[in-house]
């Protein structure tokens, strides 16, 4: 069985792969860039290029909190900014209600584009939506609040 740091070394490894992987996505979405004016398909790839950017970032905060400083979420960091955080999960709630009622626009329309669209905003949507639900049960776990 591994000891806790060889997991992390073994962690760090993927994570470094997984970079160079992510930095051969933004390469590889800049040359089909250069190669397209079509709104749709720019919209897409740049979505793809900033999402890889940001998953590089989220990468390197995680090796960092295991190299260069141990990262704490403290009931005090959650507790200065909750009551903006309530606030927000109830604005994401709405636009996942929008998209789900501009989707249902779309029903028996032949709107491939716009519905391809809508579709990736809604998962979008849900997807800040886990993430914030996710931030709750974190602080529900956290003392005092667990």
């Amino acid at each position: 069985m591994a000891t806790s740091k060889e997991m992390q070394e073994n962690l760090i490894e993927v994570l470094k792969r997984w970079q160079k992987i992510e930095n051969g996505s933004m390469s590889s979405t800049s040359k089909v860039l250069e190669k397209t004016d079509h709104p749709v398909l720019r919209m897409v790839l740049e979505i793809i290029q900033r999402d890889s950017q940001l998953h590089y970032n989220l990468q390197q905060l995680i090796i960092d909190s295991m190299t260069v400083k141990p990262v704490a979420l403290t009931p005090d960091d959650v507790a200065a900014i909750w009551d903006g955080i309530e606030a927000h999960l109830q604005l994401e709630r709405k636009t996942l209600e929008l998209a789900e009622e501009a989707l249902g626009n779309l029903k028996g329309k032949h709107l491939t584009a716009q519905n391809y669209l809508l579709r990736y905003l809604m998962e979008d949507e849900k997807k800040h939506n886990f993430m914030l639900d996710a931030l709750e049960q974190v602080k529900k776990d956290m003392y005092p609040y667990g």
